[in-house]
């Protein structure tokens, strides 16, 4: 097969394998992407075929942010991923279980773009980005992993399948100033229960990333597009009849439940 269908073909074997809500494995070795960049190509044709169900791209994540994760994963980087347009709720959000296969959440600092951040623009400073972030609020990741093997699972896969990204719970915008965030100190909470606290890095060096990142690809980061910036405390899993609240200081809250 040329090119195209093989990223054709490892797309959809990624999508079907969502769709019929499959446990997550890794492509079979035929379709194995050669190269981290090969897995970012089949991303794109994965957005094509899982924007007429979602809606269009609205927004970016990154994943593996952590050295521990990127050790088990075999490689030495975070990796980006799309967020699309019917998949973003408000808080208060109630989220039923039965639409994912296995439901975890990343507590997270989302920015939500006032103007572009254009590929032509790269390479982008923190710096730079940081007037373009017109607000910012606390957030939810929804992760549907379908069950994977996290020892075992291959970075390009994950790739390929959009980093799991089942959709974001966005609390209320607050305007910020670019150092606001640095270090900013959140608490989580299932159902009444402190269950975690961690401080975020630098936000606005991540959208930096995130927008250097898709300009490798030719994607601009448009105004309106909210960028999730990596958990601030440890993914947790999360069940019918749970209510997950994240409080972050300055920034207020963000609460969903799932029935």
């Amino acid at each position: 097969m040329d090119d195209n269908d093989r990223l054709d073909s490892m797309a959809r074997w990624m999508w079907n394998a969502r769709q019929r809500r499959q446990t997550f494995c890794n492509l079979p070795s035929e379709l194995r992407p050669t190269s981290i960049a090969e897995a970012y190509a089949a991303q794109e044709v994965y957005y094509r075929l899982a924007e007429p169900v979602y809606g269009p791209v609205a927004g970016a994540k990154i994943a593996t942010t952590t050295k521990v994760m990127q050790k088990l994963m075999g490689i030495t980087h975070p990796c980006g991923g799309a967020i699309f347009a019917r998949t973003i709720h408000t808080s208060p959000a109630k989220l039923r279980a039965a639409d994912f296969v296995n439901l975890r959440v990343e507590s997270e600092i989302a920015l939500k773009l006032g103007a572009d951040l254009p590929a032509p623009g790269a390479p982008w400073t923190r710096d730079a980005v940081a007037p373009a972030v017109a607000s910012a609020m606390p957030a939810f990741e929804l992760i549907e992993d379908r069950h994977a093997d996290y020892n075992t699972t291959d970075a390009s896969s994950l790739i390929v399948e959009n980093c799991w990204n089942g959709g974001i719970v966005l609390g209320n915008p607050q305007a910020v100033q670019a150092g606001d965030l640095v270090g900013i100190a959140g608490r989580l909470s299932i159902s009444g229960k402190t269950v975690g606290e961690g401080n975020a890095e630098d936000p606005y060096a991540t959208l930096a990333w995130v927008a250097n990142h898709l300009a490798e690809r030719g994607r601009d980061l448009k105004a309106g597009m909210v960028v999730i910036t990596g958990s601030v405390i440890p993914t947790v899993s999360i069940a019918s009849g749970d209510r997950a609240l994240f409080t972050v200081d300055g920034l207020g809250e963000v609460v969903m439940e799932v029935f």
